[in-house]
């Protein structure tokens, strides 16, 4: 893991970039700290749900569970 501030990192962007590939990075910006994540993006660069890892949900499955959690709340207040 590794962490520099702001300034660092845009006077080294290309080394950082690279170091993101193998490494967690984080930059430092007052009170924030982000994190650079690197994606390997294929030959079609329009994103699609094929392209996303198996941890992702859809649309449809998160409002399902948003629902499902509304309806459990209110179920237990009555």
């Amino acid at each position: 893991m590794t962490v520099v501030n702001s300034k660092e990192f845009i006077d080294n962007e290309n080394i950082y970039f690279d170091m993101a590939i193998n490494d967690e990075l984080f930059i430092k910006r007052g009170k924030n700290l982000f994190q650079l994540v690197c994606t390997t993006v294929g030959d079609n660069t329009e994103d699609t749900a094929d392209d996303h890892d198996e941890n992702y949900i859809t649309k449809d499955e998160l409002l399902a569970g948003i629902y499902e959690d509304i309806d459990k709340f209110y179920a237990n207040t009555i």
